[in-house]
């Protein structure tokens, strides 16, 4: 059964005669209440921005003195009584409201302003649980639902930003529309439904219970963008990219770039803590990945790999772009290079080309997702991020021969770059470069036989290469075909019920091979 209104929304515009100010953030609070007075609005304030707005000569009433009751549990409980909810929630148009307040000596507000203790920020630093439960607001989010949701009697402001709005929105008569205060009731559920978010996830990602029971994504609108994957499709991007990445040069990202920086973001993640690292990345897949002992060397070896792919590509490098391999880069076209840092004259040669991209990736421990969510018919799919480190421990040698130190260099290096390429993933490596990559086909078979003819066709040897699948070999045949290329070594989870056969084979061919244990499927 459902709960009727007691009385429908006149959607009049309402004449603003009492204001509650409680804010944490006092950015632009004190300019607020001063025009607030100078109109003969009576101000209501607690602790903290009272103390503010008297500093400031503004006449204030404390909360306390409406309440009858102090601040108290250190300031946990002071706006949590009805004469200040019951201000909020009355309806002046409504009999029975009206009474009520009557008798209980409650007075309307027609205008709160309030926001909320920066629980989010808190969190973002080295903090203890005991801090971060501190800095939850109860009092704020309780006043802001009130508030909002007595819309048609009462303006929620829930952010400084919104003040300027406010005084362009407020006529002669100290009067505010419906359609004004409607707009900032939607902003005002939307704050406190993503303060709840920022808790619950918190919590959640503290405790390590597994997902929750209800999951509501809420995130800021970063901007619109021009189209989606194609121009007929409606974009936006969302959340705090600000916070990960700074274009400085070039258009506005578009929707396919943010995938591809995604995609490059993650690779590098994985390069993080090794040697000069350049990853090629076109339309998410790595074209080409190579490690050396400078970036101009890595670029070389990433770019041999596939020699066309790269034009119109991704480039990320894991170290400072220095000016001899921004030359280099700087021969083809690219859409994006992606870096920790530019050297000033790489950043002065790349800057001639208007078109590209420069962008600047911030602490890259910190912008990867923990977790990651796909739409589906009827709702999401979400799972943790595959951004597990290869544990050498857990690698068990299977076969006869066993992989020298320069074939374990090179294993580990594909089985990083394997994990980025999209199911079925084959990886051909040498001297800590990519030498063919197939990816994305229906078979595992098929993916080799791509990569192998890729290699071929930009003139680069299997001979003395090493392997990376993925996921489990299903039959011999996959490592037969590896055998017949050149490759010496395989790197794979196993666990397949035809193991027994794949690992004679590698034996009857001299290769060694190792059991990761660890699947790395993606879709």
């Amino acid at each position: 059964m459902s709960i009727q209104p007691a009385i429908r929304f006149e959607k009049k515009r309402v004449t603003i005669k009492r204001a509650l100010l409680s804010v944490f953030d006092k950015t632009g609070i004190v300019d607020l209440a001063r025009e607030l007075h100078s109109k003969g609005i009576d101000i209501i304030s607690t602790g903290g921005t009272a103390a503010t707005l008297s500093k400031a000569g503004i006449p204030v009433t404390q909360v306390s003195e409406l309440t009858g009751f102090p601040e108290m549990l250190d300031g946990r409980v002071k706006t949590l009584h009805p004469v200040l909810h019951g201000g909020f929630l009355g309806r002046p148009n409504y009999q029975k409201d009206v009474e009520s307040m009557q008798e209980n000596g409650i007075e309307p507000f027609q205008l709160v302003v309030v926001n909320l203790y920066p629980f989010e920020e808190v969190i973002k630093k080295d903090v203890t649980l005991e801090m971060a439960i501190e800095n939850i607001d109860i009092g704020g989010p309780a006043m802001i639902r009130s508030g909002a949701k007595n819309v048609d009697h009462v303006c929620m402001l829930t952010d400084p930003a919104q003040y300027v709005d406010f005084f362009d929105e407020l006529d002669e008569e100290n009067q505010v529309g419906f359609d004004f205060r409607f707009q900032q009731s939607q902003r005002a559920f939307a704050k406190t439904s993503a303060y709840d978010v920022a808790i619950q996830s918190y919590l959640y990602d503290l405790g390590g219970t597994g997902f929750p029971e209800h999951i509501t994504l809420h995130y800021q609108k970063h901007s619109s963008l021009r189209y989606g994957e194609n121009p007929h499709q409606a974009a936006a991007v969302y959340g705090n990219q600000h916070d990960c990445i700074e274009c400085i040069h070039g258009k506005q990202l578009s929707y396919n770039n943010y995938l591809d920086v995604d995609a490059a973001l993650n690779l590098i993640y994985d390069f993080r803590n090794e040697p000069p690292t350049v990853a090629i990345i076109k339309h998410t897949i790595p074209s080409g990945v190579g490690v050396s002992e400078n970036l101009k060397q890595a670029w070389k070896l990433a770019f041999a790999t596939d020699t066309m792919s790269p034009f119109g590509g991704i480039v990320a490098v894991n170290r400072p772009l220095d000016l001899e391999t921004a030359t280099e880069i700087d021969r083809i076209f690219t859409e994006i290079i992606v870096a920790p840092e530019f050297e000033t004259d790489a950043l002065e040669l790349l800057r001639k080309k208007a078109n590209r991209r420069l962008v600047i990736f911030k602490n890259i421990d910190s912008i990867i997702s923990k977790t990651l969510f796909r739409s589906v018919f009827g709702g999401v799919l979400c799972q943790q991020s595959d951004n597990i480190s290869p544990d050498t421990k857990n690698f068990r040698i299977v076969t006869k021969i066993k992989p020298d130190e320069a074939q374990m260099r090179d294993l580990l290096f594909a089985w990083k770059v394997v994990k980025r390429v999209n199911s079925n993933a084959i990886v051909y490596a040498k001297n800590l470069h990519t030498i063919g990559i197939g990816s994305g086909q229906p078979s595992r078979i098929d993916s080799s036989e791509l990569a192998v003819r890729k290699a071929k066709k930009f003139g680069l040897t299997l001979e003395g290469s090493v392997v990376a699948s993925d996921a489990f070999f299903p039959f011999a045949d996959g490592v037969e075909a590896a055998a017949e290329a050149g490759a010496r070594a395989v790197i794979q989870p196993g666990g397949s019920l035809r193991d027994k056969e794949v690992i004679d084979t590698a034996d009857k061919h001299g290769m060694a091979m190792i059991f990761t244990g660890l699947r790395h499927f993606k879709h």
